[in-house]
């Protein structure tokens, strides 16, 4: 591990908040999801940002666990029709789903950073 990028900045607190993982002042994403080139306080570059599916694997289990216990309880309680389960249950569900997955992203990114982790190559390259 290089200690010189180690950064004093927590990484789910920088990635939550959406800055630089290395100075925590620049920010991280340019757009909604899209990752910036680099920093503009520190000058980090960006390019090892790869956060690939992880943050919507882990928002579609954590948020389905939700919708589907919620939705259960109140069928077994309330016994609404159907159109109403849509009705709650469906913006609920895109809700937290857009919620979730900047700071998800960010946090993944910001770890991916603290880590040095890179995409995996063979012995030979």
């Amino acid at each position: 591990m290089n200690f010189e990028t180690i950064s004093p900045i927590s990484p789910v607190l920088a990635g939550v908040v959406g800055r630089c993982p290395r100075c925590g002042k620049g920010p991280l994403f340019s757009g909604f999801l899209s990752v910036a080139q680099s920093c503009e306080a520190c000058r980090l570059d960006y390019g090892f940002a790869d956060s690939g599916d992880g943050p919507a694997v882990f928002i579609m289990l954590f948020v389905g666990f939700i919708v589907v216990a919620a939705g259960i309880s109140v069928e077994i309680i309330y016994e609404p029709p159907y159109w109403l389960h849509a009705l709650l249950w469906l913006p609920l569900t895109i809700i937290l789903s857009l919620g979730l997955l900047r700071p998800f992203k960010g946090v993944f990114l910001a770890l991916q950073y603290r880590h040095e982790a890179r995409e995996g190559r063979l012995s030979g390259d």
